[in-house]
């Protein structure tokens, strides 16, 4: 048996914590530069708003009905997150039996456990007691059917959080009910080309005849099939795949006129983008960057890049901000405004296989030494707590976020006092 733990609303999760008070109350969370919205309280999806709606579309919408508006505050989500999976980590006998999915998500390996029903509604109630986010639980033989046990639990209330796809009859209900797009790994286009041959429902994809389905379809949606039958494909490891690109772009939250504030804020997205690439044991030996002016701009709205091949692959922060500078020297004009850059990194191949090159100086033994510190010091201290100089101090070019909550739980003048 598998389990998937997914946090409720979890961005909006982490604002209540510390505000008890908009418990109950509609609550919306923004993205970067807060553009729109990207996470819900359920009260709020109760009054009509969106997902991925722009926030100035309901700004009058939340206005009327005093929805509690939040600029995403990724440093609280990602210590919150950290907090939920040690959480998880306290109910399973072995490390390799938790899975972590995302930020909001996690699959537990409940083969050994006799009642994993009751185990879960423990480990539910345990969860939210100890770091006061609230989670939904399904269980289901794999991880496929699980994913659609836990959106069952999240639906119904009258399953309390937890439900347990246990019998034949369920099983055949709910993927009666379940559309093939929301199946795990099918997505929409998939799901449109299914759809055109009466494959609308999870069921229907269940029982399609196996060599059909691999003919027009490959290898993937045929494991899905056998997931859905209660055959365990996807183990730990299998999914999610390895990145083949690893990006990094923001908006600025103002008009950028100056060669020292692009180079801050592009090394502030190569080391971001590094960080990714590290934890999944990647080197990457292929760089891009751009820059982007301001549609208000006089001149010709322009979106500049260039690609670099390195010399040979690399993950460490201050290599891949060396490369990426030199590239910026490139684009630069002075006198326009630019109001976008990003970064982003291809030709990534698994950190152990790098190919070296003869020529090549660098003491990789010392680069590869001062990242693990480095990310070890911000995982456990909170991102950002170590930096490279080159990524500034005062960034005032960083994104708008004007409603961003305190970092209560990493950042010592946040910190809540109770009086």
């Amino acid at each position: 048996m598998y389990a998937v733990v997914d946090c409720n609303n979890f961005f909006v999760s982490c604002e209540r914590v510390f505000r008890p008070e908009l418990r109950n109350k509609p609550v919306i969370v923004l993205s970067n530069n807060d553009g729109c919205i990207i996470s819900r309280s359920t009260e709020a999806k109760a009054l009509g708003i969106k997902m991925g709606v722009p926030y100035f579309e309901v700004r009058e919408q939340c206005k009327q009905n005093d929805i509690h508006v939040f600029s995403s505050n990724y440093i609280l989500y990602g210590d919150f997150s950290g907090r939920v999976m040690n959480a998880l980590s306290e109910f399973v006998d072995r490390e390799d039996d938790l899975e972590v999915y995302s930020i909001d998500e996690a699959f537990l390996d409940l083969e050994t456990y006799r009642d994993p029903e009751n185990y879960c509604r423990t480990m539910r109630a345990k969860t939210e007691q100890w770091t006061g986010i609230p989670v939904s639980i399904g269980i289901a033989p794999t991880k496929t059917l699980s994913k659609i046990a836990n959106d069952v639990a999240k639906k119904y209330k009258g399953y309390q959080g937890v439900f347990f796809m246990d019998t034949k009859e369920r099983t055949d209900k709910v993927l009666a009910s379940t559309p093939v797009k929301d199946v795990w790994g099918i997505g929409y286009r998939l799901s449109s080309k299914l759809t055109e041959y009466g494959i609308g429902t999870a069921l229907q994809l269940r029982d399609a005849d196996e060599g059909w389905i691999r003919k027009k379809f490959g290898v993937t949606v045929l494991r899905t099939i056998h997931e859905l039958r209660g055959i365990p494909c996807f183990f730990d490891g299998a999914v999610p795949s390895v990145r083949k690109h690893i990006a990094s772009t923001r908006s600025f939250g103002r008009n950028v006129t100056s060669m020292e504030d692009l180079r801050e804020a592009i090394a502030t997205y190569v080391s971001w983008a590094a960080t990714k690439l590290r934890k999944q044991k990647s080197a990457a030996g292929g760089l891009y960057i751009f820059i982007r002016t301001s549609k208000d701009h006089t001149r010709l709205h322009q979106h500049e890049g260039v690609f670099r091949e390195l010399p040979v692959a690399t993950d460490s922060t201050p290599e891949l901000i060396h490369h990426a500078t030199e590239m910026l020297q490139e684009l630069f004009h002075e006198g326009s405004i630019y109001k976008k850059a990003g970064v982003m990194f291809s030709h990534i191949v698994p950190r152990g296989s790098v190919q070296l090159n003869v020529f090549d100086k660098t003491d990789r033994t010392k680069f590869s030494k001062l990242m693990h510190v480095m990310d070890g010091v911000n995982l456990r201290d909170g991102q950002g707590m170590l930096k490279f100089a080159a990524m500034g101090t005062t960034q005032n070019w960083m994104m708008r976020s004007g409603m961003r909550s305190p970092q209560y739980t990493t950042k010592w003048n946040d910190l809540l006092v109770l009086g």
